[in-house]
């Protein structure tokens, strides 16, 4: 899944490869990716395109004289993938994973794509980006500049809930997936069922640098990556997401996973829990 540093740097590249020109052609090939019907999407024939801004893991294409905005968000399987020449024989929809095509009055375009059998790949055609459900629930954004220490602070203040699943709650804080989730809370050397309201602050103080330097980090990594190579460039900044088996690169212990029915977390026994393994189970017991 996309999450906050592949998704600006989506943002980067479209901003470079957008901004001046007209949208031709926008074409939704899967049942389940507009979200919305009014404007439909001949609404951006002749549109140009004037910004690209990023809402947490949505992206918001923005249209000239307040025409629509293109507002989409990856999911877990989705992907943008970039046409320098699109196709002169039309896509056939519902086959196979693409999920919609914009094609350009320059003959560039790109199509978003979707793998797998759970679609949930989301587009939206709107006038103002709060008219999306998950944009208007967003937090704060972590790299914005207004997002101090005082400030995480006081949304964790009054919470009682793991870290791992704090971290991504999207109506907490925008951005961040299960990916940077893990890495965080490596880099902070916490639990990931940590709770919030045991933290000192101390812990405060450690696990917001954390936050911040592990996805500046990774937007520096990212920026100027084209948008074929941006999953390979995340997967290699991994320390403990999807290493499983593998050696901490900090300690030398071995990374360990919890596995949940539709997801799993990396952790290193050694930098986070004490040495003391997690059970591999939905119920696993909380460490303090």
């Amino acid at each position: 899944m996309p999450e906050l540093p592949e998704v600006e740097a989506l943002r980067g590249f479209l901003q470079e490869h957008l901004v001046g020109r007209e949208f031709a052609r926008v074409l939704p090939l899967a049942v389940s990716v507009l979200k919305t019907y009014d404007p439909a999407p001949t609404a951006l024939e002749g549109r140009t395109v004037t910004a690209v801004h990023r809402h947490g893991k949505f992206l918001d294409v923005v249209t000239a004289d307040g025409g629509p905005r293109l507002v989409f968000h990856l999911a877990r399987a989705g992907w943008l993938r970039w046409l320098d020449s699109v196709p002169a024989t039309p896509p056939r929809p519902g086959k196979g994973p693409l999920a919609l095509r914009a094609v350009l009055d320059d003959g560039q375009g790109f199509d978003l794509t979707e793998a797998g059998t759970q679609k949930r790949l989301a587009v939206h055609l709107v006038h103002d980006p709060g008219e999306v459900p998950g944009v208007a629930r967003l937090g704060p954004d972590p790299l914005a500049d207004d997002f101090d220490e005082a400030r995480f602070t006081e949304l964790l203040r009054g919470e009682r809930r793991q870290l791992k699943g704090a971290l991504r709650d999207q109506g907490l804080i925008a951005g961040v997936g299960n990916a940077y989730s893990d890495e965080i809370l490596h880099a902070a050397r916490m639990s990931p069922f940590k709770l919030t309201d045991t933290l000192t602050p101390e812990d405060t103080h450690r696990l917001y640098e954390a936050l911040r330097t592990t996805l500046l980090d990774a937007v520096e990594r990212s920026r100027g990556v084209a948008a074929g190579r941006l999953k390979a460039e995340k997967k290699s900044g991994m320390r403990v997401h999807g290493r499983t088996g593998e050696p901490c690169p900090v300690c030398g212990d071995t990374v360990r996973e919890v596995a949940f029915s539709d997801s799993s977390l990396q952790y290193c026994p050694t930098c986070q829990t004490g040495g003391r393994p997690l059970a591999d189970r939905r119920l696993s017991r909380l460490l303090k």
